[in-house]
């Protein structure tokens, strides 16, 4: 049976308690041995979590149970409506942080940096095979654009092996504008993401496992990619939406969609 790791946990801080804020780094921290591809080409943005590894079968319900918990310390409501919260939370705003800051009073970088920390990752990680030669035999740039705090993220892509493929990541703290926390699907976060990194729309091909980021995306004018190995079976079904240019199963796929025309640049 696999061994599910826990987040670590501890006592909540409050909102005005002072804590380490490794996110506050600026979203361009390149991987050891990182080299720039040319400027010509697809940007690839990659989503993390259920993209470039299955989160649903360990990370994800660690999360969530670490997320309810939390809520649970730091508010003092009972179990049941602690995850009603979370979840209501991430449907209405895209990450139940969102929820958290704007309607109680929490320290975001504690709720962050304690429920997405394992002591066992490696263990909970499954991606697919030769994950690092099918990312590195894709033409263009690639960025990860994740939900998640900047700690994790890097964590994860370290394991995995894939650290320094990526120009930059950007997390859910290099999303703020203004103070104000924002996160996937939001438009204004995605504009002056790609606006910092030089990126134009018509460039961009994003990877990702939730279709409402996609569906919102696509409206900007970029390219979408739905990968849907790691989901759940009846999330997965259904065909491929009108706003998905090329759904996949595997990432080993991506390669294919550049080659039929499925993933051809606006600009050509």
């Amino acid at each position: 049976m696999m061994n599910v790791s826990r987040p670590l946990r501890r006592r909540p801080s409050h909102a005005g308690q002072h804590t380490t804020r490794a996110g506050d780094r600026g979203p361009t921290s390149r991987g050891p041995g990182y080299s720039a591809p040319a400027l010509r080409g697809p940007v690839w943005l990659f989503d993390l979590d259920n993209t470039l590894h299955c989160a649903s079968r360990a990370i994800f319900p660690a999360i969530n149970r670490g997320m309810t918990q939390y809520i649970v310390d730091a508010l003092g409501v009972s179990h049941d409506v602690a995850n009603h919260l979370r979840t209501s939370y991430t449907h209405r705003y895209g990450a139940a942080l969102l929820g958290l800051t704007r309607h109680h009073s929490i320290d975001p970088h504690d709720f962050l940096k304690i429920v997405h920390t394992f002591d066992d990752l490696h263990a909970m990680l499954h991606a697919e095979r030769g994950l690092a030669r099918t990312l590195a035999a894709l033409p263009g740039r690639k960025i990860v654009l994740t939900n998640g705090p900047t700690d994790y993220a890097h964590a994860v892509l370290a394991a995995l092996g894939i650290e320094r493929l990526f120009e930059r990541v950007v997390a859910i703290e290099h999303m703020r504008t203004r103070e104000r926390w924002r996160a996937k699907p939001d438009h204004a976060m995605l504009r002056k993401t790609l606006r910092d990194a030089r990126v134009a729309f018509a460039d961009a091909i994003l990877v990702e496992d939730t279709r409402g980021h996609l569906k919102r995306y696509r409206r900007l004018g970029i390219r979408t990619v739905w990968i849907t190995g790691h989901l759940p079976a009846h999330v997965a079904r259904g065909g491929r939406p009108h706003y998905v240019d090329h759904c996949v199963r595997s990432l080993k796929s991506l390669g294919r969609g550049l080659q039929s025309g499925a993933l051809r640049s606006g600009r050509q």
